[in-house]
Parts: structure tokens; C-alpha cells; sequence
């Protein structure tokens, strides 16, 4: 122990192959996907407190989804992009360990968002005449309360543990963030005492948020199999179908993601990290487009704001 050598501080590597020449491209790119991120989910919330038709239990649910995937993104991409535009990926290990926890915190947050979400599909589409009883704004506000409560436990965990390890296998994160796995790799101690309780976390976390989705729409598509019109069928399955594109988006990659890591399936490390950062910041930039596009409600309101504001402009002299 007495020629271990503990680091004060990190550094991001961000992709390793990456050829220097195209640093200034990649920092625009992510550039690009936060300034989306930022703009198209503060038009969702925007929208939301401005009318009142929008203000329902599952609108409830995605404000807040807005809001924790902008938290994610300004968590996690601010330190990538100056690492490329200004080729400074250093971070504090404080710092590190902060962003570390709050990465895995808004993901967690994220997973039972969506199951609250598919809960509330649920209850409109096989109770409907017991939705406004069940669904009440209370219920509901406990339901995501309680995401944002129970979303601390798996990122406590893993920091409590990984925090203390005595960190000596250099400084250099091959990651584009402080992540868990990227950071107790760097250090002195037997990795799998502390991979799997963390890999163990993230599944049930993962898992048991997506066995509540699986039930959800198990149970949509045997009421939907009950209705006799085939235009009610597609109507009753369209209200799900934003709901169903993000839940892919964000479960599917992480999924294949942990499994693949644990079961000997072998990616380039870049191309693994193209993979993580694909499905950790394309959902938070596009999941405002599904809502706008794809939910006629949130549309017509929209559109309607911007026709307000077109009528506007015209009435200035």
C-alpha cells in the first residue's frame, strides 16, 4: 500500500480513436443535441403551465420526465463538450463522483417515470370508468413523488461503495461522463466485489420498472384484442404509441447494453460509447417531438399557441 499513488483528480477520455481533427466536429454535434434538448422540453413545459388542458395526470408524468431529461443532459454533456471544444476533460474527484451520482440518479428517476406513465395508460384503457378515481391528481403526484424518492436508492448505493476505494490505476476515464463502471475500473481493488451489487442495482431498477411496462400494455393489447372495430382498436392504440416509442428508445439500448457486458458480447470502445451516448441523449432531445407529433392534444395546443403568436405579430403596427 505504500507505493500507491491516490489521484486528486480525473480526466475524461471521451472516444479513444477519436482523431483530434474531429474534436471540433464532435463538440458541435453535442453541442447541437443540448441546445435541442434545452429548447424542444422547454416548449413542452412551457406549453404545460400556459394551458390548462394540459394539465392531467399524464401530463403530469411527462413535465417531469421533461425535466429530468433536461437535468441529464446539462449533468452529463457540459464537461464532453469542453472537453472537444476546448480539450479539457478534466474533473475534480469530487466533481466526478457528483456527476457520477446524478448521471445514474436521472436515469433511475427516468425508468420509473415511464412505468408511472404506462400505469396511467393502463388504468384509461382497461378501467375507464374508474380512471378519474384512481388517477386523481394525489395518487398520481405520489406516484412520481415517490420516482424521485426511490430513484435516490441505487445511486447512493453504488457511491457509498465506490467512494471510498483506494483509486491508483491512473486518472483517465474512458467514458464521456463520470460513469459508475467507467470509474471503479481505475481502482486498487477486486472489481467484481463491486461490479456486481452495482450491476445487480441497475437491473432491478431497470427490470423491475420495465416488468411494470410489460404488464401495462400486456394487459392494453388484451382490451384492445376486445374491441370489435378496428378503428377503435388503432384509435386506443394511438394514446399509447408516444408512450410506447419512448419506453423503446430508453429501455431496449440499456438493456442490450448491461446484458451484452456481462454475457462476453465484445464492442470496439468506441463504438460502445457511441451506443451509451446514442441512447442516453437522442430520448432526451426527441421525446418533445414525440409528444408534439405524436399526442393530438399537446399539438392542437401548439398550434394553436403559434397561431396566437402570428395574430399578434400582425396587430403590431
Amino acid at each position: 500500500m505504500g507505493n500507491i499513488t491516490f489521484i486528486k483528480d480525473f480526466v475524461i477520455s471521451g472516444f479513444p480513436g477519436l482523431h483530434p481533427q474531429y474534436y471540433g466536429i464532435v463538440s458541435a454535434v453535442f453541442l447541437f443535441v443540448y441546445v435541442c434538448t434545452l429548447m424542444g422540453n422547454a416548449v413542452f413545459i412551457t406549453l404545460f403551465l400556459l394551458s390548462k388542458s394540459l394539465q392531467k395526470p399524464v401530463y403530469y408524468c411527462i413535465v417531469n420526465l421533461a425535466v429530468c431529461d433536461v437535468l441529464f443532459s446539462t449533468t452529463a454533456l457540459p464537461k464532453i463538450i469542453s472537453k472537444y471544444w476546448f480539450e479539457d476533460g478534466s474533473i475534480s474527484f469530487l466533481g466526478c463522483f457528483l456527476q457520477m451520482f446524478f448521471v445514474h440518479y436521472f436515469g433511475a428517476v427516468t425508468a420509473r417515470l415511464l412505468s408511472v406513465m404506462a400505469i396511467d395508460r393502463y388504468v384509461a384503457i382497461c378501467l375507464p370508468l374508474r380512471y378519474h378515481s384512481i388517477m386523481m391528481d394525489r395518487n398520481v403526484f405520489i406516484l412520481i413523488f415517490g420516482s424521485w424518492i426511490l430513484g435516490l436508492v441505487d445511486p447512493l448505493m453504488i457511491i457509498i461503495r465506490a467512494y471510498p476505494l483506494p483509486y491508483c490505476e491512473g486518472n483517465t476515464i474512458v467514458h464521456c461522463y463520470c460513469e459508475h463502471v467507467a470509474i471503479t475500473t481505475l481502482a486498487c481493488a477486486d472489481r467484481e466485489e463491486y461490479g456486481y451489487p452495482a450491476f445487480i442495482y441497475g437491473m432491478v431498477v431497470l427490470l423491475g420498472s420495465l416488468f411494470i411496462i410489460v404488464f401495462s400494455y400486456c394487459s392494453i393489447i388484451v382490451a384492445v384484442l376486445r374491441i370489435s372495430s378496428p378503428q377503435g382498436r388503432l384509435k386506443t392504440l394511438s394514446t399509447c404509441s408516444p408512450q410506447l416509442i419512448i419506453i423503446t428508445l430508453f429501455f431496449l439500448p440499456r438493456c442490450f447494453n448491461y446484458l451484452s457486458s456481462n454475457i462476453n458480447i465484445k464492442f470496439s470502445t468506441d463504438l460502445r460509447l457511441v451506443i451509451i451516448m446514442m441512447y442516453s441523449l437522442l430520448p432526451p432531445m426527441i421525446n418533445p417531438f414525440i409528444y408534439c407529433l405524436r399526442t393530438d392534444e399537446v399539438r392542437q395546443v401548439f398550434l394553436a399557441k403559434l397561431q396566437r403568436t402570428k395574430i399578434v405579430k400582425l396587430r403590431r403596427p
